[in-house]
This record gives structure tokens, sequence and C-alpha cells, in this order.
């Protein structure tokens, strides 16, 4: 035990004079005479010892109450368990999620309890502290340290972000230099990331404040689809909606609801049992043309921070269409159409491979022997990633002097041969059950005519290929992005370019290889946006107008603009990407799914997993007044000043008593 003013102490000496008092009694004393003393000198024995044992509890009374008054002003104390380091520099990482709107008591949402818990822990240190406050914005206010009233002012200002922090951006973010680090967060399993196991020998000393939230389950929207991602504005289409329960309760009955451009579209009820998935299905209005906000809700408590999920629906990018021909321009006629198509033709010495890169569907029409240029950008391992520019579908049209050797390093997986027909030969009715031929025909007749066609290639059975002729050899077949049709498009061997199912299976592909050069909504985890902008010109910047106006950082590549995704100043929502007075696009952003899987690390087990050193301790968060005294015990000490003040008038009180009551 220590003092705090221990010259006090020396008033100790004062208990010197009730002992001297009771020694020295300096009453005078009057004698009285009787006749007979016997009696009363047997009754002046027995009040003797009576009036000794009252003095002694009396003195005894006195002495103990001017010793605990002394010690209640010597300010005695237990000493800290454990101590600041040098430069009195406290940093409060203050975790504000949206997981932190989950309840942690009655009423009581994590984020409040967490922003209680930061002003306890400014109040309880000396004035002198200098104190930075880090949220997960990493806002411009935590490069520096602060003092009291500037800290708790910032308190007051804390709202919720839609960032995520692992501890491993945290780190960095906090420094290497020594300094008493709280961290007040609710450690998600699905956030906090990779732990760095070495921090046990860092100078640094942290505190970990885990918010334990209420047990609950949680719904969450897992990914919105569309049945055809390659449909044209205007046709109809599904819009598949995934739930997630990641909660051991079984919803029933959930309903679902579907909102376009402020006006509900449809509703549907799921049933999700615990920790499983299940698929809402919308049909979509048709008509839905340019760029449409899609809102999938549900109602969904005590969680409700993820009840609502943003989806674009895109139907005004143009289909971009480049051939590479030599000859016919049958191809040119189908696609002419500008409000829907992108059309650019080019001879096969000629080709501009940059457009060549950003088209949606490559025709390669009646080229005897394309080049080495041409076929090394249209290579197959280039076809079919769609989460970035280049080479989207092909479509082959050989010409009768194909050389089939450079082509079958474009078909990957087929075993091109010269055909030995020398005959025009009918094609089969199409599979009407087809999704490629879904809404082509308005008549699913049998005996509808089909064109005639003599193959120049063939690559054998292909029980899967679109259009056939009548002894099942193929005539147009797709093999993973890329259509390769059996005849060149010349009236001498084809009617194909003439017959009315040209322009609709034409339409199909083009329809199938359309790529929205957006996403229908991105999270706000991700780090980049690419747009399109065709007509873009001068040096403005691309602006972000929603919830928020904000201008991210950018860069132009060509006909594209790749903007940097603002996370700390991002609300969930929609965004028009504007310039001056146009429009590029809308985006939608969402929170991370990874928010709404609210299992935790409880405290010990993260302290064990940073290395479990003496520089890392974990605290009680589960009330403020438990909070607050064990943040005294470890830094403040024990004040035991109020016990002894307690205990001074406890033996005041029983002074007073024995002088009343004890005769």
């Amino acid at each position: 035990m220590n003092f705090a003013f221990p010259l006090f102490l020396w008033a100790i000496t004062a208990l010197s004079i009730p002992i001297i008092i009771h020694l020295f009694n300096f009453r005078k004393t009057t004698r009285i005479f009787f006749s007979n003393t016997r009696f009363l000198q047997q009754v002046r024995q027995e009040t003797t010892q009576k009036r000794k044992l009252k003095q002694y509890l009396v003195l005894a009374s006195r002495l103990l109450f001017l010793f605990f008054l002394v010690i209640a002003f010597s300010q005695p104390f237990l000493p800290a368990r454990e101590q600041m380091t040098s430069g009195r520099e406290v940093t409060i990482c203050l975790d504000n999620s949206y997981s932190m709107l989950s309840l942690v008591g009655e009423k009581t949402r994590a984020l409040d309890a967490s922003i209680r818990f930061s002003k306890e822990i400014v109040s309880l240190f000396p004035p002198d502290t200098r104190y930075k406050l880090l949220t997960n914005d990493f806002a411009p206010f935590s490069n520096s340290f602060k003092t009291k009233t500037e800290i708790l002012d910032l308190l007051t200002q804390i709202r919720l972000s839609p960032i995520s922090r692992t501890f491993r951006e945290v780190q960095l973010r906090i420094g290497s230099q020594p300094q008493e680090i709280f961290w007040i967060s609710d450690f998600q399993k699905s956030t906090l990331g990779t732990l760095n196991t070495n921090l046990a020998d860092s100078l640094q000393s942290w505190r970990l404040v885990p918010i334990e939230l209420e047990s609950a389950s949680n719904v969450l929207v897992d990914s919105v689809y569309l049945e055809d991602p390659f449909v044209v504005g205007g046709q109809r289409n599904i819009l598949n909606v995934r739930l997630k329960n990641v909660g051991t309760k079984v919803r029933e009955g959930l309903i679902v609801k579907l909102t376009i451009n402020d006006v509900q579209s449809g509703t549907a009820s799921v049933n999700l049992e615990s920790n499983s998935s299940a698929v809402a299905k919308f049909d979509l209005v048709q008509g839905l043309k340019g760029w449409n906000k899609a809102v999938v809700s549900f109602t969904d408590f005590p969680v409700s921070f993820d009840n609502e999920f943003y989806v674009t629906l895109n139907f005004s990018d143009k289909i971009k269409i480049t051939e590479v021909r030599s000859g016919n321009n049958f191809i040119e006629k189908v696609f002419g159409n500008s409000s829907l198509f992108s059309f650019r033709a080019y001879q096969p010495g000629n080709v501009d491979l940059a457009v060549l890169s950003q088209a949606d569907l490559v025709i390669l029409n009646g080229i005897d022997h394309p080049d080495a240029s041409l076929t090394g950008a249209l290579r197959p391992d280039s076809f079919g990633d769609r989460d970035r520019r280049g080479p989207g579908t092909l479509l082959i049209i050989p010409s009768v002097k194909s050389d089939l050797n450079v082509y079958r390093s474009l078909v990957k997986g087929l075993t091109l041969l010269p055909s030995q027909s020398t005959e025009l030969q009918e094609l089969d009715k199409p599979d009407f059950q087809n999704p490629f031929f879904e809404n082509v025909f308005e008549e699913r007749s049998a005996s509808m005519a089909m064109p005639r066609a003599i193959p120049v290639i063939d690559w054998g059975s292909d029980r899967s290929a679109l259009l056939k002729f009548k002894d099942g050899k193929p005539f147009l077949s797709r093999i993973k992005n890329t259509f390769l049709l059996a005849s060149p498009l010349d009236n001498k061997f084809s009617d194909f370019q003439s017959h009315g199912i040209f322009v609709p299976v034409m339409y199909r592909m083009a329809a199938y290889s359309h790529r929205v050069s957006q996403k229908p909504y991105y999270m706000l985890s991700e780090s980049t946006i690419t747009l399109q902008a065709d007509s873009l010109a001068g040096e403005s910047p691309v602006q972000l107008t929603g919830k928020q106006e904000v201008v991210p950082a950018q860069r132009r590549n060509g006909d594209r603009v790749l903007l940097e995704i603002p996370k700390f100043s991002i609300d969930p929502g929609f965004y028009y990407a504007t310039v001056q007075q146009d429009t590029l696009g809308l985006v939608a952003f969402d929170l991370d799914k990874r928010e709404s899987l609210l299992e935790q690390w409880t405290g010990d087990k993260v302290k064990l997993m940073l290395g479990g050193g003496k520089n890392i301790s974990v605290f009680d968060s589960a009330a403020t007044g438990s909070f607050s005294n064990e943040i005294k015990e470890r830094y403040l000490g024990t004040a035991l000043w109020k016990y002894a003040l307690i205990l001074s008038l406890i033996f005041l009180l029983v002074e007073a008593l024995l002088i009343r009551f004890l005769k």
C-alpha cells in the first residue's frame, strides 16, 4: 500500500493528545464524609472498574477515529498492476463498422457501448495524457494526438462506417512507436483477418476490449444475378436473389420484396433452414430501358443493417460487334441498327487490335488464312473472362479454302477436318427447348422451312449443336465462348444468309456475347470501378453523385475510366457517375457481406492468437461499472481513502454511543 500524500502521516502524532488527557485527569475532586463507609467503599470499587472499561473503550474509539482520519487525508492506495508507457500516449481504436449496430443489451447498440467505454478511458487518465482516436474510416483526425477535450468532442461525432478493417490494417495505421493501445471491437471472425503472432515482442501495450454481441440469427443477401446475363434491354428476364441464413433459427415465410425505380415489382416468400441458402426469383417487367435502380429488401430483426441490397439493371450499353471479313457484307446488314449495335468492319490486313480487344462479338468471316497477330489476339484463353475487357465471343465463318491448321488453334477441343460433302443439305428443325432459341420463334411449327448448305468443314458429332443437318452432323455449334459455322456465307454453298432464321440467330449470338461494362453492384470492400466513356472529352473529372457527392481518384485508359472507390466517404446506395452534364452510368454500392457474419472471437482467443504476451491484456466490457473499476485498478491503482474516511466516521459514532449508553 502506498500514500498519495505521505506527509500527512505526521499528523498521527496527534494521537498522543487523547492519551495524555486520559492519563492526567485534571478535574478537581470533592471529598464527602460519611458515618459508615464500608458499604460505599464496596460500591466505589465496582464503579471504578466499570468506569475504567468505559474510558478505555472511549479512548480506543477516539484514537481509531483520529488514526483513520489522518490516513484518509494521506490518501492510501494499492499500486497499479500495470504501468503506462512513457509519454502518456493512448491510442483508442474504435470499431464503428455496421456490425456494431447489433445489440449488446436491452436497447443498447454495440457502437454506443464502445463510445461510452472510450469516454471512460479518457476520463480516468491524468489530464496531461494525449490521445489518438482511430476509427474504420482512417480519417485525417487520427493522424495526430489530441487533448482530452478534443478527443471527447471527436467521440460525439462518431458515425457508422461501411468499411471493415482487418487487424493488419489497424496495426499498420497505428505504427510501431511505443504507446498504450485500447482496441474496442466486436472481433468478428469474418473481418479480423490474419493476426500477428509476434505482437508479444512489441514495445506497445495492447488492451483488448471485446464487445460481446447478443446471439441472434441473421439473414443476408448472398448474391444477385440475372437468369440470362446477356439479355438486350426490353426482353423478358428473371432476377435471382440468393439469401443466406447464418443463424441457428429457422426462418419460415420470409417476405422478400423487389422494387425497381421506386415501384414495387414483386414479392417472394422464402423458407430458410439454419445455416442454409435459398433463392428467390423475380420476373422482370418487359420494356426496361437504360439504367434502372433495383432494391431487394426484407424485414429481419434484430440485425437490420443488411436488410436492403442495391442492384443496377443496366440496359443502356450498345453491343459492340467487330467483323474481319473478306468479301460479302451480310453481317453488316444484320447489325446495322445503330441504336442497339456498335458495328465495325475491317479487312484482314488492316485490323485495329485495340478495337478488337474491346468488342463483345468478333466475327471472322471468310478469311482463308488469318495472320499471327490476329489469331494471337483471339486465342481461346482470352475468352470467357468477363471480369476484364478482352475478346468476348468469337464467331468463325469459314471460307472455301480455310486453313484448318490456323482455325484449330482458335477452337480448342475440336478436330476440324475438311468436309467430304458436295451437295446442298437441308438443316433439321432447331431444338425449341434450347435456351438459345428462347423468344426467337413465335410459332414452333414442325413443318417450317429450313435453309440448306454445303459444309466445308466437319468436326464430328455434336449433340449440343445449335443447328444440325438432317444427318445429324453439326452446322452451328457453340464451344464455350466460340461459335463455329460449317459453311461459308456464299450463295453457292448456303442460303442460310438469306433465310428468315439468319437474323434472329445472329441477334441471339450478339445478345449472348453482350457484356455490360460494369457490374450490377459493387461491394464497398472492392477497390476500383471501371466505366465506359466513349464520348469523354477534356480534363473534367468523373463525379459520383448520390447520398454524397464525391470526386474519387481516377485514371483514363482509352474509352475506359478507372475509379478508386472512396470507401471512407461512400454509403451503400445508388450513385450516378457524371462528367459535367453527361451521365456515364449508374453504380450500386453494397456492404461487404462479411460484415453480416456475426460470429465472434473471444478476447482471450484474440490475445492467444496475438502471442499472449504480458503486453497484451483483455478487459471485461460486460458493464460500464466493471470496466471503469478495472481501468482504475490496472492504471490508477485502488484508492483506499474512502474506506479510511468511513472507518473514521464509524469510530466517531462508536465513541458517541459509548458515552451516551454505556453507564
